[in-house]
């Protein structure tokens, strides 16, 4: 059948420059994962669901993230191609399935570079509101005639401006993003090495007030805990989707993975351990949650240089996120599987130019128009998704190729730990409501849709 003909990833050229090193990969995991999630979910997740105990949902979490973290990783040595998760089905499963991965990373990307375009302007926002400026009504909100907001700007000027980065070449848009996590980490390490000295161990004696909740359907705990603080960790697979320009991406792109996954887990724990520390748990439900534990230590000080830097740096995770999009769906265009349009690339700097901007008109729609809250839920779904197909795949890639080389990355335990993974991804999925499963299977269709109406006439396979 056409829809489940295979394509070898790993002998595809392309004419993008290699020149990303290990370094340059690592900056753009931790700018992709350290952002709101750190600034603010950290906060929310400790008061609404799981206390200090959110420190073991981490742990959870990273622990998830980690397996299929392992995933990718043996798949980008053994499949060095661009498209992430998209090309690895492709070689393993065929050509629907992995339509259906790319479809999945296409809208949970889009929507995050949107709803965190949003929070930054919250943060900015409140910044000019301390003093005393203020957006006209009509500009400051998404689409609501009924309360006289029209457009959010703020939003929609930060996604272009990023668009405007990452359109530059990939060296400098990275360096720039390198920067702003460098920043963004300085802040941390204030919040931590100033705060310690104000924690109050009582604050911890209560370490699990919602117990550990369940492993399907818990509203609180330990285990809903987790399944919100998973996708504070969204962005580490962006490194797979850099392969084409990244220098030997059969040893960096595994190394990057792992590192910056390891420094953002111990970077989380850290920053929970304090901030539950500081502040009771109970009082943590705010949007600022690292500047409000310093404020509520008098740390005025501290806790304006954190909110200035969140401002500043949660552009960084756009930045991320907006480039790993822009070169997936060139990767799709390139198969045939999306207009060819989408496929051109730069003459000097080898970006690919029309998928950039692809990504930012639709970022840019979606933050200023539409809220973003209610997405949340879909977006987890649809990464939990396609984690579990990954997981299959790579059962499926050690029946199909054997063991990998001497010289290629190697998952251990298989198929014990990508069955666990999936387990573990059934479990966070079960967190939601039906809501979310009915815009899931909508998702499903839709996807389809553009696949067997589209992508299977265009496909590059079909010539």
């Amino acid at each position: 059948m056409k829809a489940f003909r295979k394509k070898d990833g790993s002998q595809q050229r392309t004419e993008m420059r290699r020149h990303l090193g290990l370094r340059d990969l690592l900056f753009l995991g931790t700018g992709a994962m350290v952002g709101t999630g750190i600034f603010t979910i950290t906060g929310i997740g400790a008061a609404t669901l799981a206390g200090p105990a959110l420190v073991i949902s981490i742990i959870v979490s990273a622990f998830c993230v980690g397996l299929s973290a392992l995933f990718f990783a043996e798949f980008a040595s053994r499949i060095p191609a661009s498209g992430g998760a998209y090309s690895y089905i492709y070689s393993v499963f065929g050509e629907y399935p992995a339509w259906m991965v790319g479809w999945f990373t296409i809208l949970e990307y889009l929507m995050a570079v949107s709803g965190v375009a949003a929070g930054w302007a919250g943060y900015l926002k409140g910044l000019l509101a301390s003093f005393g400026w203020e957006m006209p009504e009509a500009l400051s909100g998404t689409f609501n005639p009924e309360a006289g907001t029209y457009i959010d700007l703020l939003p929609v000027l930060v996604v272009v401006f990023v668009t405007a980065v990452v359109l530059l070449q990939s060296k400098t848009a990275l360096r720039l993003n390198s920067l702003l996590v460098v920043l963004k980490f300085s802040a941390l390490l204030l919040f931590i090495l100033v705060g310690v000295f104000y924690v109050q161990p009582a604050n911890w004696s209560n370490f699990a007030p919602f117990g550990f909740g369940s492993l399907y359907g818990a509203k609180t705990g330990i285990m809903a805990g987790a399944s919100l603080m998973f996708f504070s960790f969204l962005g580490y697979e962006s490194l797979s989707m850099a392969v084409d320009e990244v220098e030997e991406p059969q040893k960096n792109v595994p190394r990057g993975i792992g590192l910056a996954l390891v420094v953002v887990t111990v970077m989380y724990i850290l920053v929970t351990l304090v901030l539950t520390g500081i502040v009771p748990y109970e009082q943590l439900n705010v949007p600022d949650a690292v500047a409000f534990a310093l404020r509520s230590a008098n740390l005025g000080w501290a806790a304006n240089y954190v909110s200035l830097v969140a401002i500043l740096t949660l552009i960084t995770v756009c930045i991320s996120l907006t480039y790993a999009l822009s070169r997936m769906i060139y990767s799709i265009a390139r198969d045939g599987l999306l207009p060819q349009a989408f496929r051109k690339l730069h003459p000097q700097s080898k970006v690919p130019t029309n998928a950039t901007l692809l990504v930012g008109f639709f970022a840019a729609l979606f933050a200023g128009v539409f809220p973003l809250a209610s997405l949340a839920s879909f977006l987890n779904i649809v990464t939990l998704a396609y984690l579990i197909i990954l997981a299959f795949g790579l059962i499926r890639l050690r029946q199909v190729e054997g063991l990998p080389g001497t010289q290629e990355f190697k998952t251990p335990w298989v198929p014990f730990l990508p069955i666990l993974s999936i387990l573990i991804c059934l479990s966070f999925m079960m967190q939601y409501d039906g809501a979310t499963w009915l815009a899931f299977g909508i998702s499903i269709i839709l996807g389809s849709l553009i696949y067997f109406l589209y992508g299977q006439n265009y496909s590059a396979l079909n010539k």
